[in-house]
């Protein structure tokens, strides 16, 4: 166990070439004497041939559905044997995929990490790119992730996922300065960021059409819709739009988005 990759070392004596042994963390060369000790690459720590491990696993996820990587994929990808894997992981696949999908939910959540500064409109652009980023980068895997149905989906990673929809939630709502959030405004949020979702699986689904800066500031848009369409009902909301607007500007993404809806419901004052 621990052994993978043999490399070949011509035999001094002229005899047929006699396979190098590759351990865990080095090469041991067949003759080789204390005099002339040699490493063929640095030692990894227990940490650092983990995270090379996820990163392999990562790699494949993003490329393919989970049940279509097997172990023999993650150790071709990461360059070592089958039975290092096992020694990381020794749940086997789906302790990795769970591993593997922690990482991957550790930077989703850290999407939305945004310092409060500036219009909201903004804070949530620079959040959106990222999340479309990861989502772009991910590809299939963030679709199965998702999408669910996968053979090594469980109630553990289940709660994966919840959770990164919790902790976007959570971010949300800080950008809206709102410490105890009412019903109303929580369904808001947790609406739109379902909306998020299932717009981002739809543009995976479209070749990643449209452009995604026209994505980002359409989902932006569609998040203040939700605010005030939620402040005609609900007066913490309407407050939250209120601060919000104070903030922008009318060069900005709202005012823009005003005039564009004008144009289209100006001849509707008969309805007021």
């Amino acid at each position: 166990m621990g052994l993978r990759r043999p490399a070949v070392q011509a035999d001094p004596a002229g005899g047929r070439a006699r396979p190098a042994v590759l351990h865990d963390n080095a090469v041991t060369l067949p003759h080789m004497t204390s005099e002339a000790p040699t490493r063929a690459y640095r030692r990894l720590s227990v940490e650092e041939r983990r995270s090379q491990l996820l990163g392999a696993a990562l790699s494949l996820f993003a490329q393919r559905a989970p049940e279509e990587v097997s172990l023999d994929d993650v150790a071709e990808a990461a360059g070592v044997s089958r039975p290092l894997v096992y020694r990381y992981f020794p749940g086997g696949k789906q302790q990795l995929y769970e591993a593997a999908l922690r990482s991957a939910a550790e930077e989703l959540e850290q999407c939305f990490a945004e310092p409060p500064e500036g219009p909201l409109t903004r804070r949530l652009g620079r959040a959106l790119d990222r999340y479309l980023a990861f989502v772009d980068q991910h590809d299939a895997g963030f679709s199965a992730l998702l999408q669910g149905g996968s053979v090594v989906e469980t109630s553990r990673t289940t709660a994966i996922v919840d959770g990164v929809r919790r902790a976007a939630a959570e971010h949300i709502l800080s950008h809206l300065d709102v410490e105890e959030p009412g019903r109303r405004l929580r369904m808001t949020v947790r609406t739109w960021i379902t909306a998020v979702e299932a717009a981002s699986l739809i543009w995976l689904d479209e070749d990643k059409q449209p452009p995604v800066d026209e994505l980002r500031d359409w989902l932006v848009e569609q998040f203040v819709a939700c605010l005030v369409a939620g402040a005609g009902r609900d007066p913490q909301t309407a407050a939250v739009v209120r601060g919000a607007l104070a903030l922008e500007s009318a060069d900005g993404p709202i005012g823009a988005l005003l005039r564009r809806v004008l144009s289209v419901v100006g001849d509707a004052g008969h309805l007021l």
